[in-house]
């Protein structure tokens, strides 16, 4: 850390001067503007960006380089989480039939991508998207609902026998990832932006918390297509329904503590979220049971059953991290210490 001291000038002025180092590298100049941000923690951010338009970034790929499919998705994932605003995709003969099936995928699986320009050579994808119009709350329930909707479903194509269903449930597996990648390119956007914190309303820090969030959920998401894909095998195939009762309540227990975990996340509830946590034991012992009575079963049930019960108890476990998560967030942040003492 460099200090410097404060000087005043004309009685009333404080004066501290910017490191040349710094002044170069930004190319300021005698009389220009820079502009002053005050944080939420009190620091002061000096920029050179003195209005609030959106920083344009451009990434080029050149599409010659690459010939794996998959892993041209993944910088086509890697570069919109990252915060580009528009995409150019190049070649220099003409792009191969694979080019265009990705960035057909790319842009119904990300959030504002659209192709704005296309030519034999050159895709441009331009983010459409203000991010500003997506709070972060809203996209976290959003994601809520859709990963609780997924589970459910899971569980209830298991007991009807439902293969229909549970491919449905399979299928929807891309709906919380493309959020959970909207939420990483956010908070990107916004550490790069200080303009854009202030726009939002929300700080780097609590941005990052909610990113956490969004990985999370995203995760007990992967943990209810798992449930889907294990059901498949079983579908038709008879066995004990105390099986079935055994899953149906660990099921609605690890639903019961990623409810509470969103609801004491929103309402910056310690005590809960501590509570929250507690429970998982007695959703992690009927779990235990559960694989303990499939044992003495054909393999083909007693390998699923032990799959989807791991799955429902993975998806508690991930529940109970987000709940550790409100409470780091609330001591961070001072707030909510109140509620956690006794008699408050």
């Amino acid at each position: 850390m460099e200090i410097r001291r404060v000087q005043v000038t004309g009685g009333s002025s404080f004066v501290v001067t910017l490191p040349k180092e710094w002044a170069d590298g930004q190319n300021i100049r005698k009389n220009d503007p820079v502009g002053l941000i005050v944080q939420t923690d009190g620091t002061l951010l000096v920029t050179k960006k003195v209005t609030d338009d959106p920083v344009q970034k451009v990434k080029e790929i050149d599409s010659s380089t690459v010939s794996d499919p998959a892993f041209l998705f993944r910088l086509l994932i890697g570069t919109y989480i990252t915060g580009y605003t528009m995409i150019r995709i190049t070649t220099k003969l003409r792009f191969p039939p694979f080019v265009r099936s990705v960035l057909r995928d790319y842009t119904q699986m990300t959030i504002g991508q659209e192709v704005v320009e296309e030519t034999e050579t050159v895709i441009a994808i331009k983010d459409l998207l203000n991010p500003s119009e997506m709070p972060f709350d809203n996209t976290i329930r959003r994601m809520f609902v859709i990963v609780k909707n997924m589970h459910e479903d899971a569980i209830a194509a298991l007991e009807t026998q439902n293969k229909a269903l549970a491919e449905d449930v399979v299928a929807r597996d891309t709906d919380p990832d493309r959020l959970n990648w909207l939420v990483a390119r956010q908070t990107n956007m916004l550490m790069q932006n200080a303009s854009l914190s202030r726009k939002m309303g929300i700080s780097p820090s609590m941005a990052m918390h909610y990113y956490m969030l969004s990985r999370i959920i995203e995760r007990v998401g992967d943990h209810a297509v798992r449930i889907a894909e294990h059901t498949i095998p079983i579908i038709d195939v008879a066995f004990d329904k105390k099986f079935m009762n055994a899953i149906r309540k660990s099921s609605t227990m690890s639903l019961e503590i990623f409810e509470r975990s969103i609801v004491s996340f929103f309402n910056a509830d310690m005590k809960e979220a501590h509570r929250n946590i507690e429970s998982i034991t007695a959703l992690e012992d009927i779990c235990g049971d559960i694989n303990n009575m499939v044992l003495n079963q054909d393999a083909l049930i007693a390998l699923n059953i032990a799959y989807i019960s791991e799955s429902i108890r993975r998806a508690g476990e991930y529940a109970g991290d987000i709940s550790e998560t409100v409470i780091n967030l609330l001591v961070e942040n001072e707030i909510g210490v109140q509620k956690a003492k006794p008699g408050k």
